[in-house]
């Protein structure tokens, strides 16, 4: 049997690896357009990220390898261009003809590039083959590329975003689509995606289609139907489609560019197979057609054509839409299934449930959470999808539900599984069964409760807020003591037949943290009649819950929207001032527009600037402060700079500036992006503010801040050179008039000069050499205590040495610091000495100080 396989990656060399050991006596040829075959196309974000090191680890076998290894042969560099079925031959670009008695098309897909102006520029990458993750890494490294757009909010781009934000990259993600991952996880947990990704820094802006990417003799962002978008690169991951177009005149059915294929992977054509991801194949629940361009899938097909093409019956099953990715290092996500969209359309009678569960046992170190939704059908109880996301093997949660799926299991059916348990793995009832055990008293009326989904889409609008905290959480809800309602059972303390003031009628909508304690409490209150409650499922964790103030707004609401950035104008009692967060005061046109807008839409009109160089939004009603976030954070752009925090970066115009001597916006951005955004969540004893100062002039007044970097010119002379010239050039450019000519020699005294270097190229003998550098300053403060900074004892002359200079202060800062002072006062107290050596030269625990607890001591 002479085999012809066209494609070798996952589905081609499976097909044909498995096919020799079926028939050791077949000829299987594989022909491929590339030079690689058999590469690990899913782990090349991981390469551009890091973390895979070395070209060699892509590559699962070179074409002699898996030649030895099988005995299939393999041909590289042989791009398929026709075939003619009725003669049973494949021709390629080349000029050659090879017969067949059978054929195995698995060419997979190739990444669709639109057709935009500017896909072509230098800069712009898609992420198909172990080439284009080079390229990318080469390119960021070469380039010392600080910004990447991401044009896909998918599977592939995210992972691309996560590894580019790795390597310490500003990265923005833009789709065209309404959010993060369509098609894949319904709309309230992609919501939760994108939340979590946006406070680790990545911007994502939905409903951006691309019309362009920007650039002249290289990519420099891109332009979408809502703006323009800045970066040093682009990377194109708006998907894939199948690599079929030389079977256009082939007379092989296609539909949407896939091959048709039936259960046995056989397309319209007598001997002519079609595998992976060029290859239709057909939903498990639904019966339809589907596309599943993924590994697994090309992997289990190509095993399965292969016994078929020696004489087993090996029919495919069919797909569920299975994936599962790690969006960030605290992140994962899987799914399988239905999404509830997708099983309403198909016709089943929906009804879902999100929870939040332990993942393992929760005293275990490293214990996290699961948000899971459970999709299932409410007359027949059948499982149809589920969606998990957390920090921990979300694929263990998809698996079990694949299993149960593909074998028609209803929900009671996993109730009393014997599931593993141990607390490093799991809980004593697994989390799938606790998900399952909540959706079964939702179908059963046992727990009457809104979603996620219908708590955004204003359901609960109507009902009043009951914070079922164990302490007061929610601003301007009614906290309810759970232990404390209908408290007959307890050894103490009087039964509590009711909540005083509220009628057993009333509409409430019980929110704890994770909906738990919201069942509890709902429980009891039907056990004491109450008739209208509902619980929010899943709690605050995954909703953001927001009570409508009437009256005076109480204290402890404007100190929670000050941490947010918004400051109260005092002359008003529900008015604030909103602070947008800017890199370093610069941000781009579209930014302006958007702020002007958002200024227009929910403030006074008016914009002010702060001497932090960021910008606020002034008159912004209370009422309008969250559509105010919600309608930035659409664009990208963010509030705050309060609170104990790293406070936003600021810089001078070094840059641009004829006296800058070092590139201040991007070591600002570098410092903005890293400690700033990474650190957002590190509560430090007091405010940390930074600035970067482009030369000894101090316009951005480094040295009155907690720490403050200065470009500095160091002058080293060459006496050899020096002529002592009766009208020395560098002694009279020198604006503090310290150079000078003494004994026929300059003489410049290093304790004296402030390296401002106006003196470079002044002396025609070349007497002077130069040594850029960084000089960093600690413990300055302004306002009513002004504490000017010390430098610390050395010129740093690269970035690397300042932003580890810089972590180690702020470290230094949480672990040493007192509640309340300042970092100067932290300096005073140990000794500048001291603090000095602990940076220069001291190791400092990262991990353990981060894992500290600390109380901040900020008032605004």
């Amino acid at each position: 049997m002479n085999v012809v396989v066209i494609g070798g990656v996952a589905a081609g060399t499976k097909t044909a690896a498995k096919l020799m050991r079926e028939d050791r006596g077949a000829n299987v040829t594989i022909y491929t357009k590339s030079e690689d075959i058999s590469y690990a196309g899913c782990g090349l974000p991981y390469y551009v990220g890091g973390s895979i090191g070395t070209r060699e680890e892509l590559i699962v076998n070179t074409p002699s390898s898996f030649t030895g290894l099988t005995g299939v042969k393999v041909r590289t560099g042989m791009e398929a261009v026709s075939v003619n079925a009725d003669e049973k031959t494949v021709a390629f670009a080349n000029g050659e003809t090879v017969s067949y008695d059978k054929l195995v098309i698995a060419t997979g897909a190739v990444p669709f590039v639109p057709n935009v102006p500017g896909r072509e520029l230098p800069g712009v990458f898609t992420m198909r083959s172990p080439d284009d993750a080079i390229g990318l890494r080469d390119y960021v490294d070469k380039n010392g590329c600080r910004s990447a757009v991401v044009v896909g909010a998918g599977v592939i781009g995210l992972e691309i975003a996560e590894n580019l934000m790795a390597k310490g990259l500003r990265v923005t993600v833009v789709d065209m689509a309404s959010q993060v991952m369509p098609n894949l996880f319904d709309q309230e947990m992609a919501a939760y995606i994108r939340r979590k990704l946006q406070e680790k820094g990545m911007r994502i802006v939905t409903g951006a289609g691309i019309e362009e990417v920007l650039g002249q003799e290289k990519a420099s962002g891109v332009r979408t139907n809502v703006g323009s978008f800045d970066g040093d690169l682009v990377v194109l991951a708006i998907g894939v489609r199948p690599a079929t177009e030389f079977l256009a005149d082939s007379g092989i059915e296609r539909n949407r560019g896939t091959t048709v294929v039936d259960q046995y992977q056989r397309t319209n054509k007598e001997d002519i197979y079609a595998v992976g991801d060029c290859a239709q194949v057909y939903n498990r629940l639904t019966g339809k057609a589907q596309w599943s361009a993924m590994g697994s899938t090309a992997n289990i097909t190509g095993r399965a054509l292969a016994k078929n093409l020696t004489g087993s019956q090996a029919a495919y099953g069919g797909c569920l839409g299975t994936g599962v990715v790690r969006l960030a290092e605290d992140l994962n996500a899987g799914r399988t299934g239905l999404t509830e969209a997708q099983a309403a359309e198909a016709g089943y009678d929906v009804i879902t449930a999100t929870c939040v569960t332990d993942d393992k046992a929760h005293y275990y170190p490293g214990a996290s959470t699961f948000v899971t939704k459970l999709i299932a059908d409410k007359t027949t109880h059948a499982l149809l999808g589920i969606q998990v996301l957390g920090a921990g093997a979300v694929d263990k949660m998809v698996d079990i539900a694949v299993t149960g799926i593909s074998a028609g299991m209803k929900l009671e059916d996993f109730d009393t599984l014997d599931f593993a348990y141990a607390p490093p793995f799991s809980t004593a009832i697994h989390p799938f069964v606790q998900a399952c055990y909540i959706l079964e008293n939702k179908i059963n009326g046992e727990y009457e409760s809104f979603t996620p989904a219908e708590y955004a889409a204003g359901k609960a609008k109507g009902y009043q807020v009951i914070d079922v905290h164990p302490a007061p959480t929610i601003p301007g809800a009614k906290w309810v003591n759970l232990s404390a309602v209908d408290s007959s059972a307890c050894e103490t303390g009087s039964p509590v037949k009711g909540l005083e003031g509220i009628a057993k009628d009333a509409k409430l909508l019980l929110v704890c943290a994770k909906g738990k304690r919201g069942y509890f409490l709902q429980n009891r209150l039907k056990a004491l009649g109450y008739t209208n409650t509902r619980a929010l499922e899943s709690g605050a964790f995954v909703n953001t819950v927001k009570v409508e103030f009437t009256g005076t707004l109480p204290p402890e609401e404007i100190k929670r929207v000050k941490g947010l950035g918004c400051l109260q104008d005092k002359r008003y009692p529900d008015v604030f001032n909103v602070r947008v967060i800017t890199r370093n005061g610069k941000i781009t046109s579209e930014e302006h527009r958007v702020i002007a807008e958002a200024a227009e839409r929910f403030g006074s009109g008016e914009v002010t600037m702060t001497t932090r160089l960021t910008l606020e939004i002034q008159g912004v009603k209370y009422a309008n402060i969250q559509p105010l976030f919600d309608f930035l954070s659409e664009h990208g752009l963010s509030t705050g700079g309060t609170g104990s925090l790293v406070r936003p970066v600021v810089s001078c115009k070094g840059t641009t500036c004829q006296y800058g001597l070092i590139d201040t916006f991007g070591l600002s951005e570098r410092l903005h992006e890293k400690f700033y955004v990474g650190y957002h969540g590190v509560t430090l004893p007091h405010k940390f503010k930074i600035a970067v100062g482009g030369c000894p002039n101090n316009c951005v007044k480094p040295n009155l801040n907690d720490l403050g970097i200065v470009g500095q010119r160091v002058p080293m002379v060459d006496y050899s050179k020096c002529r002592g010239c009766k009208k020395c050039k560098v002694e009279a450019s020198c604006p503090i008039h310290h150079a000078k000519v003494v004994d026929g020699k300059i003489q410049i005294d290093p304790n004296v000069c402030n390296n401002c270097g106006r003196c470079k190229d002044k002396c025609v003998f070349g007497a002077l050499e130069y040594q850029d550098g960084y000089r960093v300053y600690i413990g300055g403060r302004w306002g009513k205590k002004i504490a000017h900074g010390e430098p610390l004892p050395r010129i740093f002359t690269s970035e690397e040495e300042v932003v580890d200079v810089v972590e180690k202060a702020i470290l230094l800062f949480r672990d040493e610091g007192q509640t309340g002072e300042r970092f100067a006062d932290t300096v005073t107290r140990l000794g500048f000495d001291v603090v000095s050596e602990k940076l220069l030269e001291g190791k400092i625990d990262k991990k353990a100080i981060l894992e500290k607890t600390v109380k901040g001591g900020a008032t605004c």
